[in-house]
């Protein structure tokens, strides 16, 4: 496995064909982000969290019928925020997008959403919540590149001990394949040991991108205790994700990849896949470069995939941004 090469943003759209558009309401403290195919894409996806809330999740089996996603919508708001996705089919409609029915087109965005409603933001927001416009907004936004931290699906997130949010991440193989991979990062548990600066997703870190802090040594006493957000009460956290491929693979094979980024959650989570957490990667295959058959080339992927997942999610906690009414501090506010 190489490591970034210049050329790359260490972004999700380091994927060519990918764009991802962010919107939040810094008084709401919540968001959504819309991953964009610009040609629909064959995807899947797997939940390892307990308590997952998610919409069109099931047509990314691998025995369904349907193998190619439009976008991928990643959002706060809880149950609310499903409304989000929407807000970004409205917006494929309008461009012409979809599964072809007939003369019909039906865009396909599945979804899945995480608990911030008790994050210190506004939530007073009357009849109708905020998610489909925020969708509309986010699809609208969608680019090559796009922030980091307190943003889109990771404006409202938390840890903890310490605020989330959104990260992202690449990297490209020496066979020319590139994976990269987006989390909102919202976990009952910790991504940092104990009660220090270090991340678990340390030995994957490429250059300072979190820090750079590596491992502490020797590791604190209290690394591997157990400490939760709001008194570990059920539906309060969740991480949401995706990993990305520029290669050729089958909506099996994404499926596997997705299976294989989720050791990622543990690298860099603790705990993580908890009966509370809504756990999900979604998985994408551009296929623009072709993998090889030899079983390690899927070994090599999947591994590359559990990193950047590793990474990201440390991302988006070091790339926080403090704002009036939070309840948690960021990584910078505690550790500079």
């Amino acid at each position: 496995m190489t490591r970034n090469g210049a050329s790359l943003n260490n972004l999700l759209t380091d994927i060519a064909g990918l764009k991802v558009g962010n919107a939040d309401n810094v008084k709401l403290k919540s968001g959504v982000t819309v991953i964009l195919c610009e040609e629909p894409m064959i995807a899947s996806g797997h939940v390892m969290g307990g308590a997952p809330g998610t919409r069109e999740t099931d047509l990314l089996a691998p025995e369904q019928t349907v193998e190619r996603v439009d976008a991928i919508v990643l959002s706060g708001g809880t149950v609310f925020g499903l409304d989000a996705a929407s807000g970004v089919t409205a917006g494929l409609a309008e461009a012409g997008r979809g599964f072809a029915v007939g003369a019909a087109r039906v865009p396909i965005v599945p979804a899945a959403i995480l608990f911030d409603l008790l994050n210190g933001g506004d939530k007073n927001w009357g009849a109708e919540a905020p998610y489909r416009q925020l969708g509309k907004m986010a699809f609208n936004a969608a680019a090559g590149n796009f922030a980091l931290g307190s943003h889109g699906a990771g404006a409202g997130s938390t840890t903890a001990n310490l605020k989330g949010g959104l990260g992202s991440s690449s990297t490209r193989l020496a066979s020319g394949v590139t994976v990269a991979a987006l989390a909102a990062v919202n976990a009952v548990g910790r991504a940092t040991i104990g009660d220090g600066p270090h991340f678990w997703a340390a030995p994957f870190e490429i250059g300072n991108e979190f820090g750079g802090r590596g491992y502490p040594s020797p590791l604190p006493a209290e690394a591997t205790a157990l400490a939760y957000k709001g008194g570990a009460t059920v539906g309060q956290n969740t991480t949401i994700s995706v990993v990305a491929t520029d290669a050729r693979l089958t909506k099996m094979e994404a499926k596997r990849l997705a299976v294989m980024a989720h050791d990622g959650f543990a690298r860099a989570l603790w705990p993580s896949h908890t009966p509370i957490d809504g756990d999900i990667v979604f998985a994408l295959s551009t296929g623009q470069v072709e993998l090889s058959e030899a079983p390690s080339a899927m070994i090599e992927l999947g591994a590359a995939g559990a990193a950047c997942m590793a990474r990201a999610i440390a991302r988006g906690v070091y790339e926080a941004a403090p704002a009036e009414g939070d309840l948690l501090p960021t990584w910078r506010e505690k550790f500079g």
